[in-house]
């Protein structure tokens, strides 16, 4: 098993039966090997930096229904808001005067007729803070929606597919969507130039090993320069509420298994992953991951921002927590990097 480690890492190929191995293996000296030498790829490519990226969530309005999100549009529970571009464009200064260089947009699907402020919010922003990333993170539009973004400012584009297995899909999500329309958005994307992520949810229900091969197999051929992994992590006013959480060790294995595909990937050390275990920040930058997103959202928006149950957003999960962020890079070794962090791909 040491030896799929190591022909991954040269190679950073394994056939399907190899990648289903890993996923499997309970040899904790194999896991050891395999986190130690996505580390090792990972600190060769980019040193002990730990890039910073600060997240603005711009909305917990959405038009759809997927069955694991708590601000999916039938949840009536959930206290709906949307920020003035005032409070977006407050949060960038914030950022901006702590040192981060790339703010994150994200937001629930907003309705159609929202692109016209999405652009012209972009825009307002690539002209304030022309030296920073722009990073989307927005859901499915149509392809002239994400046209006119790239050409007000935005650089990348993250959109998980959440499972390449079609059946799976559609388990998680309402009839109204389909994993071809999110495949067709990503070609999208990466024909306008975007940098793009993909990614999944780790132990979603009904998944299988199988699936997230599937998985693997989809993200190396896409060849995605930011690779978006998390645990499932439920949220009780979802109909899928009940199912168990994801696991953090096989979100890290996961980690490591792109890190050792993808040495120049950007791939976040997730807020899931830190939810569901008070170490998860620390253990996925060990397993290989190399970026982290605290929460620049006005305080008083971000508990509604409920995606899933106990969401971190304090601490420093948050901007004002940056030094003790900081401390906790230093303890494992690392330090943050505040540049835009444009590597990214396969090369």
């Amino acid at each position: 098993m040491r030896e799929l480690v190591d022909i991954l890492r040269a190679e950073r190929h394994l056939d399907s039966g190899g990648y289903k191995a890993l996923l499997a293996c309970d040899d904790k000296g194999v896991v050891a090997h395999l986190h130690e030498q996505a580390r090792e790829v990972g600190d060769e490519v980019f040193g002990k930096g730990i890039f910073v990226r600060g997240l603005v969530e711009l909305a917990n309005v959405c038009r759809n229904d997927c069955l694991y999100c708590g601000i999916r549009k039938s949840n009536t529970a959930v206290e709906r808001y949307l920020l003035t571009t005032h409070q977006v464009l407050q949060c960038c200064q914030q950022g901006y005067d702590l040192g981060f260089r790339t703010f994150v947009l994200q937001s629930g699907e907003l309705p159609r007729d929202k692109a016209p402020w999405l652009v012209d919010l972009v825009g307002e922003i690539r002209q304030r803070w022309n030296d920073c990333a722009i990073t989307l993170s927005l859901g499915e539009w149509p392809r002239e929606v994400y046209a006119a973004l790239k050409q007000a400012g935005a650089d990348r584009y993250l959109l998980r597919h959440e499972s390449h297995n079609a059946e799976h899909y559609s388990r998680l999500h309402p009839a109204e969507m389909s994993l071809k329309n999110r495949l067709q958005c990503l070609v999208w994307l990466k024909e306008l130039g975007y940098q793009v992520g993909t990614g999944i949810m780790v132990g979603s229900p009904w998944q299988s090993l199988d699936n997230i091969v599937e998985d693997i197999e989809f993200i190396e051929q896409f060849e995605p320069e930011m690779i978006g992994l998390g645990p499932f992590v439920p949220q009780h006013e979802t109909p899928l509420g009940h199912y168990p959480t994801g696991s953090a060790h096989l979100t890290c294995r996961l980690y490591s298994i792109f890190r050792l595909m993808f040495p120049h990937a950007l791939i976040p050390s997730t807020t899931a992953l830190n939810t569901i275990d008070p170490q998860g920040r620390t253990m996925g930058i060990m397993a290989g991951a190399n970026v982290v997103m605290p929460n620049l959202s006005p305080s008083d928006v971000r508990a509604r921002y409920a995606l899933y149950d106990g969401k971190a957003s304090t601490n420093a999960e948050a901007a004002e927590g940056i030094a003790q962020l900081e401390t906790q890079l230093a303890t494992i070794g690392y330090h943050i990097d505040w540049g835009r962090g444009d590597h990214g791909g396969k090369c």
